[in-house]
């Protein structure tokens, strides 16, 4: 209680201009009490006015006051500063090598307990409490103590940097925002910690979504190391039951099945286990890269924030797939009936069918996907549900039908701005990415119609009519350009004609399976006709897109589910 009073007491003898306890006080007309060096150095500024006013009461004097030492009051003052003495913390209050030392304590410094983004200083409990109690101060933003403050001041105007310039992508202060920023693209420092803050949330969602998407292909593929290994025993188990009851000859063809399997089995738990490993440092990183962000996220001080705030540029796309493929687990189980065939045709079995045995056996390959369907109702098995994105369709462009249905117009839609949209080029891309083995079906209708079928990255430039923009001239997109008599294929302005059948079908069929970076069109009608087919490499999710560069035309995703 003591303690707490000669607190108080030397909270009443502070100066309210340097916030110390008062040296060589002097006491002024109006009552209130500095520092002699304080008041002089106040009044010095208001030398050109020739009027001198009282920091606390703002009452007027002139001529300039003639001030001297308060005995009394400094004797006040050096008697509770030996009171205090008597009184100080323990040793853990003052501030150690690693703390952030009280900017108004003299001589041994205590701890701070806040840094003031106004004040840039850093103040203990004691000399804290004005900003808690004086009103002027009460406005101040206070945060957790900071050894940085200095990075928050101008080193050309010598202010404090409150702005940010999205031009050039650093803080400055006000004095920068009209003078050399003036005309750029500038915020203030809270507006845009408010929208970068908004941008780290989307990406520890995009990061948490990743991991989970990493986890569930970390189990599913230590669940195929598991039905490989299952069936390869099976396999070998099965086989050597069947050879050991073939003569001597069939001995060393039993010998090289089992060898053949155990290879083949090998080979490919070494590389799913790879893969695991990949994956679970892909987490592991990812993981990391989320604690970062959260901690990034909570820095109240929106400077240190921007200047610690890493480039939020869309994640570097995962090398590997985001689901994998789910298949009936039968991998050696076609050698075991390739074997029982082998046993029951002899010496026809041992040179007729040797060759597929072995093959039966090379097939096994746990991380490639099934063949490419042939008939439509294969491909109808990998249906995906097609909508539009309104937020990237061209003003001309008109949605219906759920957002399946696009329809170029004459007249300009009014619809909102958006960084997604395609401002000159008459396009439109799906709303949800494609992963995997996806099919669906276009149909278009229109005099002397046509359109524009395409895939892409998201990243595809929208603004402007470059060709980084248009579906099939650059390496972002792969289109097929048809219409009732014609067809071509696109991709990096590079033109491939495509044969067009005798059917007048204006209804396409589009097949992809982005893992094994296989890309087909198909004309359907009573069959399936294959247009152009594509192998490549795929490094980042696909966006179903459509152009149609014809007014009044109308393109619609079927409904093939």
């Amino acid at each position: 209680m003591e303690q707490k009073q000669n607190s108080l007491d030397l909270e009443r003898f502070c100066c309210m201009i340097c916030l110390d306890q008062l040296r060589n006080p002097v006491t002024i007309l109006c009552g209130h009490s500095y520092c002699m060096n304080c008041i002089k150095a106040h009044w010095n500024k208001e030398d050109e006015k020739k009027i001198y006013s009282c920091p606390q009461c703002m009452q007027v004097f002139n001529p300039r006051p003639i001030v001297g030492k308060n005995t009394i009051l400094t004797d006040l003052v050096e008697e509770l500063k030996k009171t205090r003495l008597q009184a100080a913390p323990a040793d853990h209050c003052y501030a150690g090598a690693e703390d952030v030392a009280c900017d108004v304590c003299t001589g041994r410094k205590l701890k701070s307990v806040k840094s003031c983004l106004v004040c840039l200083a850093s103040y203990c409990e004691e000399h804290l409490q004005p900003h808690y109690q004086s009103p002027p101060f009460k406005k101040h933003k206070l945060v957790e103590p900071s050894k940085n403050l200095q990075e928050n001041i101008c080193s050309v105007h010598d202010e404090v940097m409150k702005m940010f310039c999205r031009t050039d992508q650093q803080c400055i202060c006000y004095l920068c925002s009209v003078d050399q920023h003036k005309g750029h693209d500038t915020v203030t420092a809270a507006a845009e910690r408010t929208q970068r803050q908004r941008e780290v949330e989307l990406s520890l969602q995009e990061i948490q979504q990743r991991v989970q998407d990493r986890e569930k292909d970390l189990k599913e593929l230590q669940q195929e190391v598991e039905a490989v290994n299952v069936s390869a025993d099976k396999a070998v188990e099965d086989s050597g039951k069947i050879f050991t009851e073939m003569i001597r000859l069939l001995e060393k063809r039993s010998s090289d099945v089992k060898q053949q399997i155990r290879s083949t089995q090998e080979r490919e738990v070494r590389e799913v286990r790879d893969v695991e490993v990949k994956l679970q440092q892909e987490i592991t990183e990812l993981k990391q890269k989320e604690a970062e962000l959260k901690q990034l996220s909570h820095t109240q001080d929106h400077n240190q924030f921007l200047l610690n705030c890493p480039s939020l540029s869309a994640l570097r796309p995962s090398p590997h797939s985001s689901s994998i493929n789910v298949r009936p687990r039968r991998y050696f189980e076609e050698v075991t009936e390739a074997v029982i065939k082998f046993r029951g045709r002899l010496q026809d079995l041992l040179t007729d069918t040797w060759t597929n045995v072995i093959r039966k056996v090379t097939q096994v390959d746990v991380l490639l996907p099934r063949p490419e369907p042939q008939t439509r109702a294969e491909f109808l098995q990998y249906s995906q549900e097609i909508k539009l994105d309104p937020n990237t369709a061209n003003r001309r462009l008109l949605l219906s039908e759920g957002n399946r249905k696009v329809t170029t117009t004459w007249e300009y839609h009014s619809y909102p701005r958006h960084p997604d949209r395609f401002t000159d080029c008459c396009q439109v891309l799906s709303r949800e990415s494609l992963t995997g083995r996806c099919y669906w079906e276009v149909e278009w209708r229109g005099s002397d119609a046509g359109l524009r079928i395409a895939v892409t990255y998201k990243n595809i430039s929208r603004v402007g009519k470059s060709d980084e923009c248009r579906f099939g001239l650059n390496d972002k997109s792969w289109a097929l350009d048809c219409n009732q008599h014609r067809c071509e294929f696109w991709h990096k302005c590079n033109k491939t004609r495509v044969s067009v059948p005798g059917s007048s079908s204006s209804r396409v069929g589009v097949y992809l399976d982005h893992r094994a970076g296989l890309l087909s069109f198909y004309r359907v009608s009573d069959s399936m006709t294959l247009l152009h087919r594509v192998q490549t490499t795929f490094t980042q999710p696909l966006y179903a897109g459509l152009c149609l560069c014809v007014t009044e035309t109308e393109a619609e995703f079927c409904k093939v589910i």
